[in-house]
């Protein structure tokens, strides 16, 4: 690949990647500060009384507890107490109403927790959770009545089942489980009221002032904004009482300071690229992020159905190293790498040789790259060619039609057999099977400066696959295209998404290109 100079800033030029703030036409630099005094003020002048104040501490930034646990865990007492008083209202006098709630509870919590019926929401409405509760309620109920018949014999019987008191149960089951919810949400809604968590806005743009008018106006939101976060804002109206507190390089000391835990991004910024930056950085801290995106047709998404006063609004998942997947993916890792350093010890043994009759000593290749959080480590890989300077091999970046490359090499390297020493690096936690492929420091800045989403792929560990690779984007392709792919990846982890890449890069081996 020839990388085209003239795309990447150089020294002098404007920079607009991450980390970097814009020039205004006029030549003035960004708007960066903190407003924040040097000393805390004896006493706040009573027309500010909009204005947060700021609650000093250290520690590792928590959520507190009735936002994490307080509501899924009512939420999951009134359909537990639901079923528990259809049970016992259908449940005949000669057998035992706990147990029709026993089979009933293991499969109904699980399937609403699956569903999202125990998560935290703006817009509280127990009638918007009644279609879903009706069928999750009625596979639970299918789930009891297999159970039943499984355990005839070593468990309490149900009792004659039949299609009335089927019916009968569930239908009291949902009314019950509506009102319960119900008196939830009232009860949530007067918690919100009272003790309204600081939420941070970013984009202080004119949809970002009507969602902050909106929150100060409706405290039932349970949220308080203390301010935005844009790096380049318009001008406020004269009578807006919320500061703008900077750009992006302020967000975890804004966070900290005012123990928000709430961020909500708004379109229409003025740097959206900044914008979505802060808004990664700020889910990686540890905040629940809401999107109000400017477009309403997101309302007609598939479960997106929430909204702030009629504006749609997304809530957005965790980042992929805080899901509970990932543990299982690291321990597939080290189970995966260990196992295969034993698999192919023989082949690992025969390409060295074939190495050192080829290159000479030194069978493997040291290069640095670059990994999770920007951190450099050293890669191992076979020696297909060897570089007549270190200088070289930094900068230089593609060998796959050098000349000097042997036999040897260029079957390594069509077969990707060179890359199996990275299974060292998997094991020892520098990268993963599965993730963005690692790049040389060089080129990561260069990079970097030239497209503003390249440096996000170091939010997870690099891989020695990834989506980017089996799509095709391998050698000289697009940078731009191989860091969206990279990025999708990351947004969209699972372990599922994990698994069809590992299967199509065997494919990809077995069909080798030479990439």
């Amino acid at each position: 690949m020839t990388i085209d100079h003239e795309s990447v800033p150089r020294p002098g030029r404007t920079l607009t990647g991450p980390g970097r703030r814009a020039t205004r036409p006029d030549g003035r630099p960004g708007t960066g500060l903190l407003d924040r005094p040097k000393s805390r003020p004896k006493s706040r002048p009573k027309p500010r009384a909009a204005a947060p104040r700021a609650s000093y501490g250290a520690g590792r930034h928590r959520s507190r507890l009735p936002s994490r646990v307080a509501l899924p865990l009512s939420l999951a007492t009134a359909d537990a107490f639901a079923v528990a008083l259809a049970a016992a209202a259908t449940t005949p006098a000669d057998a035992r109403p706990v147990s029709t709630a026993a089979l009933l509870l293991p499969a109904l919590l699980p399937l609403n927790l699956a569903g999202g019926l125990y998560r935290s929401r703006l817009s509280l409405s127990a009638l918007d959770e009644l279609p879903a509760l009706a069928a999750r309620a009625a596979v639970a109920t299918a789930f009891a009545i297999t159970a039943d018949a499984c355990l005839a014999g070593r468990w309490t019987d149900l009792g004659p089942v039949s299609p009335l008191r089927l019916l009968t149960l569930l239908l009291l089951v949902l009314p019950l489980a509506a009102l319960g919810r119900t008196l939830v949400h009232h009860l949530t809604r007067r918690s919100r009221r009272r003790r309204p968590s600081p939420v941070l806005i970013l984009g202080a743009g004119e949809l970002g002032q009507r969602i902050a008018a909106v929150l100060t106006a409706r405290p039932e939101y349970g949220l308080r904004p203390v301010g935005y976060l844009d790096p380049d804002p318009v001008l406020l109206p004269p009578g807006d009482p919320l500061p703008v507190l900077g750009g992006r390089e302020v967000l975890g000391r804004v966070l900290r300071r005012y123990r928000i835990h709430h961020v909500l991004a708004t379109a229409g910024a003025a740097d959206e690229a900044e914008t979505l930056a802060a808004l990664r950085h700020a889910a990686r801290l540890g905040c629940q992020v809401w999107l109000v995106p400017g477009a309403r047709e997101f309302d007609s998404v598939q479960g997106a159905g929430d909204h702030l006063w009629g504006f749609p609004c997304l809530r957005l998942g965790a980042p992929a190293m805080r899901r509970g997947g990932w543990i299982v993916k690291r321990g597939f890792d080290i189970l995966s790498a260990g196992l295969g350093l034993l698999l192919v010890s023989p082949l690992l043994a025969a390409c060295a040789l074939a190495v050192r009759w080829d290159t000479g000593p030194d069978v493997l290749f040291r290069q640095q790259r670059t990994g999770l959080d920007g951190r450099v480590f050293t890669v191992l890989k076979f020696r297909t060619l060897r570089p007549s300077s270190e200088h070289e091999s930094a900068t230089r970046w593609n060998i796959a039609q050098d000349h000097r490359m042997g036999a040897i090499g260029k079957f390594l390297r069509k077969t990707s057999l060179d890359e199996l020493p990275q299974l060292w690096n998997v094991l020892r936690g520098d990268m993963s099977l599965v993730g963005p492929r690692p790049e040389r420091p060089y080129f990561v800045m260069r990079f970097g400066q030239a497209y503003p989403e390249y440096a996000d792929r170091h939010r997870v560990p690099v891989g020695l696959t990834g989506l980017a690779q089996v799509n095709g984007l391998r050698g000289d392709t697009s940078i731009e295209d191989r860091a969206r792919f990279d990025n999708r990846y990351i947004e969209g982890w699972s372990l599922w998404g994990d698994a069809k890449i590992l299967l199509r890069t065997v494919a990809l081996v077995v069909r080798p290109d030479g990439s």
